[in-house]
């Protein structure tokens, strides 16, 4: 089988090449040459692995439309795990080197608190047990998620809501979904001191050096934890970028996690933050509409493009990307992380 030449172009300005057979994936070559591409499903579903090829063919498997419109395969867009090379190829990748030569590691963490903190949404924190060098360091970059596995052998992914530290906290915003087995078990036997496996850190969604360029969050329900994990970053870092954040939910008793926001907003004087409900009641006072209809609004009135990080359900991503291409953001400053009900 014929093998051709892939060289990925980071987000950092570096580029990594391997060689690829027409009956592997892009994925797949690049775990045999000890890269390891931001993936989830692996099937096609979720979008992680997107990528714009700028030279060459591929053929691509299955996939899901949510994670690849027909637009974004016309714009030269492919999903790594779901794409067989024809021809040598040049990708750019929305991810930067360290996040392609990372691996995810496997560990134990204990439950240190399972919190309902808004309506179907809990608050999980976890604390890391030490390593083979006695380490409890929780080391990843904002943006990126977790794999857990809870006793009973059920595995999701969820992105971490905090920043990396040296005491292995990790802090997760996670949806409770009716009849999950995730969900259940979370809500019915997960008790501090318990024990679970995680893998990570994953995933190639994290912050991109643009200069000062102007920073925007759009934030769909639980997509708001890697922003938050980002925001807190810049706040520790002491960035002074120009940055907005829009927090979307259908009800208010589904708003959460305001607190940490306000705290945010008061540690960052450059931080506007908006909350956006689709369905208010009658006492409401905040924006009234989804984060789309508010990004729409201000990029029709902006002076200059902001790079902007979208995280939340399939649909509200596809509305808030089309919105920026409407209003002539480049493609390349528009970076989304999609998540699915499970």
């Amino acid at each position: 089988m014929a093998k051709h030449n892939v060289r990925l172009l980071t987000s950092d300005g570096g580029s990594v090449t391997f060689d690829c057979g027409e009956d592997e994936t892009l994925v797949q070559a690049a775990a045999r040459a000890e890269l390891f591409v931001p993936v989830l499903c692996g099937e096609g579903q979720c979008g992680t692995c997107r990528g714009t090829c700028t030279d060459g063919t591929v053929a691509s498997g299955a996939y899901s439309p949510a994670a690849l419109s027909a637009e974004d395969r016309a714009r030269g867009e492919i999903l790594m795990c779901r794409s067989y090379p024809r021809s040598d190829l040049e990708v750019t990748v929305p991810f930067s080197q360290t996040v392609l030569s990372s691996p995810a590691v496997r560990r134990d963490a204990e439950i240190i608190a399972n919190d309902v903190i808004a309506h179907h949404t809990r608050r999980l924190v976890l604390r890391m047990l030490p390593d083979a060098e006695d380490s409890r360091a929780a080391q990843f970059e904002p943006g990126q998620f977790m794999e857990l596995t809870t006793p009973t052998g059920v595995t999701r992914a969820y992105s971490l809501a905090n920043t990396p530290n040296w005491s292995g906290e990790l802090e997760f915003l996670i949806r409770m979904q009716p009849n999950g087995a995730f969900s259940g078990w979370l809500a019915t036997e997960a008790l501090p001191g318990m024990v679970i496996a995680t893998r990570g850190p994953l995933g190639g969604f994290t912050l991109h050096d643009n200069g000062l360029r102007p920073r925007w969050f759009v934030a769909g329900g639980t997509g708001l934890a890697p922003l938050l994990s980002m925001l807190r970053r810049m706040a520790e870092w002491g960035e002074p970028h120009a940055a907005r954040l829009y927090f979307g939910v259908n009800h208010e008793d589904e708003l959460f996690a305001l607190d940490d926001v306000e705290r945010l907003r008061q540690e960052m004087p450059a931080l506007q933050v908006e909350l956006c409900v689709w369905h208010p009641g009658a006492g409401w006072q905040g924006s009234v509409g989804t984060p789309t209809d508010a990004l729409s609004r201000d990029l029709a009135q902006a002076s200059s493009f902001p790079d902007l990080y979208l995280c939340g359900p399939p649909s509200l991503m596809a509305a808030c990307e089309d919105a920026a291409r409407r209003h002539g953001v480049p493609a390349e400053s528009v970076m989304s992380e999609r998540f699915q009900a499970t």
